[in-house]
Order: C-alpha cells, then structure tokens, then sequence
C-alpha cells in the first residue's frame, strides 16, 4: 500500500532556502542537487532529506550524479511504495540572464542550457508538477536545446514539454504574492496533462505589501561598527572602511551618497594626493532605504555599501543577516549551522567574531540568490490541498 507521503526533488537548490517551504508543508525530499558543497551543508544542518543518499553533491551533467538521482527515486519506490515523485523544482544557475551581471560571458548561451538539463531529467523522471524559477529575462534567452539547435528558453520547454505538461509561464514581482521584499522573476509551474488541475491554480495568491518598517522595524538598532545583537548572532553590523562613514552618516531615506554636495563625501579614493571619484555605474549604489516602502530586491553582494539598495534606513550599515532573511521571508527555524542558535548567543564574543568570519559571506550569498521561502510554500500548500 503507498504511504500518504508527498515527495519533490530539487536540482541546482543552493542552500535550499526555496524548498524549505516544501518542508514546512510536510513534503519529503526524495534527492537534492547542488555544486557547491558549503551550500549543500546547509541543507544538511536543516534535514532536507530523509535519507543521506538524496544529497548529491556535484555537477548534475556527470552520469554518476545524474545516476545517483535516479537510484534515490527507485529506493524510495521500494521502501515506501511511492508511483511517482510529486514535484520538480529546479532553479538554474542565472548568469548571463541577469540585468545585474554587467560581465556577460561570451559563451552563456551554453551556461544557459543548465536549463536544458533540467528539461532531461523531467522527461526521464515525468514528475507530477514542475515548478522552474529564475530572473525575469529567462524565457527570451538563448539556450542550446537538446536538437542543438539555439533557442529561446520557453521555445524549448514547449517543444520538450508541452505535450506532456499544461504550463503557465509568469513573470511576478513577488512583493505582491508574500515576499517582503521587491523581487521580480519568472516562474514557471506545469502540471502533468493526465491531471485535472490549471497550473494557474498553484499560483501563490496575491497580498499587499510589507513596508519595510513592519519587517524589520521591531529590531534593535545598532549603531556601533562590528556590533553583534546578544540576543540575535545574525543581527550584526558588518564592518567596512571607516573612511565611507561620512558618505552615507547624513543621507536621508532614498539619497545616494552620490548626492552630496561636499566632495569629500562623495565615493571616491585618493591617489598621489587627488581625489578620483568613483563611477556611479548604477542609481542604487551607496543609498539609504525607505522604512515605508517596500525592502528592496536582494543581491547576492548585500555585504557591501556600494552594491545596491544595502543601507539600512536609519543605521548607516548594510542589513544585518537576520535582516534580510525577513526580507527574503526566511523563517528563524532555518538553520545556517548545526548549532543551535541558543548555543551561538550564548557563544562569549570572540567566537561569535569568527563564526561570522567564516560563515557570513556564505551566508549572504546564500540569501542574495534564494528563492523567497514563502512563495514555494505557498504552491506547497496548494499542491498539498489538492491530494488531501
């Protein structure tokens, strides 16, 4: 007799912050694929699979890994009776698809087909939904299809799939659908034809937006640079050269540093005694956020003063982790270690300094290239409700 257990695979999942919305809906992970193995440790530290064979850690290209997911879909097949895997979910790797990444590889087309990847393991494995996410320009850019022919995206999936799927293609700004933050991305849910659901029916529902203020507004200031919050490690000032200080100390909510009218207060370096300002590339960079208006969309560089849309509304630092992970609706049960986060708070200061050292750049990175936990939880739940 099958178990009333509801499965999902995950390909390119990074540190899994997406799909732990699934986990909060009960789904179980049959397998997990990610390149880089910090990322995979976090997937780890919060259980995402049952079983250590589902983690499988390397280039989904390679047999062998490709081999290893399969071998998980039939272990799970015999040990608990499953017909089928319920969800797919993959998100791949976006560079040279990005407005934000100005150095486009000459050779992205071929990076591009990670998606076609992913269009082969749903045709072998024949999922019951898929669920695709990525950046807003994915469906016009170029990939290598599995014909060899170069095409747009969604001209592939629709040749590879839509004799299989009923597929609802959306461009969202998830702002509007649970996400705290501005983050606009196409996502893609198709539903296997032999079921009587509309993929458009999965679609997370629509909310107002969150002001900034009312998602991070009940935490503490901090004003002192490297300051750590007792209560919260993940509630830190990150350091930066006390020079840029005066850039930012006196900006009001939506200034640049870029519009002062002192120069010694615009961006710049010194060299041989002369000032070089620096470029002003993009509008957003070293500029204080609104506490009443939507977050902005994070990046994957939030670490920084100069990278876009990071400087916290009243305190001149960038967003603290916990910070963005309201932002990007993370919830606290998520962990980023192995310890529990009584033991880190607990940790004398010293340590917390090297904890973060070591980890607060994956961290952010992490978060900066995340699906937003709410909006898979939201399709999660949907999915769910249409089983039960």
């Amino acid at each position: 007799m099958q178990e009333d257990v509801l499965t999902y695979i995950s390909i390119f999942s990074s540190a899994g912050i997406g799909c732990y919305g699934f986990k909060e809906e009960g789904f179980e992970c049959i397998a997990t694929n990610e390149l880089l193995e910090k990322r995979m440790k976090i997937q780890r530290y919060n259980d995402k699979c049952r079983y250590d064979s589902g983690y499988i850690l390397g280039d989904i290209k390679e047999k062998n890994n490709y081999k290893k997911i399969l071998e998980a879909i039939d272990f799970w097949k015999i040990k608990h009776n499953i017909k089928n895997v319920d969800v797919l979910i993959a998100t791949p790797p976006c560079q040279g698809m990005s407005v934000a990444n100005h150095k486009k590889n000459l050779n992205e087309h071929i990076r591009n087909s990670l998606v076609i990847e992913s269009i082969k393991v749903i045709k072998d494995i024949l999922p019951n939904f898929i669920i695709i996410e990525n950046v807003r320009s994915f469906l016009n850019t170029i990939c290598t299809d599995i014909d060899g022919k170069d095409k747009k995206i969604k001209d592939a999936i629709d040749d590879n799939l839509s004799h299989l799927y009923n597929l609802s293609y959306n461009i969202l700004n998830f702002k509007d659908y649970g996400c705290p933050s501005s983050r606009t991305r196409t996502l893609i849910i198709g539903v296997r034809n032999t079921l009587s659901i509309c993929p458009d029916q999965l679609l997370p529902e629509r909310t107002r937006e969150l002001p900034l203020r009312e998602v991070i507004g009940n935490l503490p200031s901090l004003k002192v640079m490297g300051e750590i919050d007792n209560k919260d490690l993940f509630h830190s000032f990150k350091r930066y050269q006390t020079r840029m200080l005066p850039w930012i100390e006196e900006l009001k909510e939506g200034q640049s540093a870029f519009d002062n009218t002192d120069n010694n207060k615009v961006p710049h370096t010194i060299k041989n005694g002369t000032i070089i300002f620096n470029k002003k590339k993009n509008a957003d960079k070293y500029r204080r956020q609104y506490w009443d208006k939507v977050a902005p969309c994070i990046h994957t560089r939030n670490d920084i003063l100069s990278s876009q849309n990071t400087i916290h509304p009243n305190d001149n630092r960038v967003f603290s982790i916990r910070e963005l992970m309201l932002m990007m609706s993370i919830p606290y049960s998520f962990k980023w270690t192995k310890y529990a986060e009584d033991k880190l708070n607990k940790m004398p200061l010293i340590e917390k300094q090297a904890f973060l050292k070591q980890e607060e750049m994956n961290i952010r990175q992490s978060i900066g290239e995340a699906v937003p936990t709410i909006i898979f939880k939201s399709i999660a739940k949907k999915i769910k409700k249409f089983y039960f």
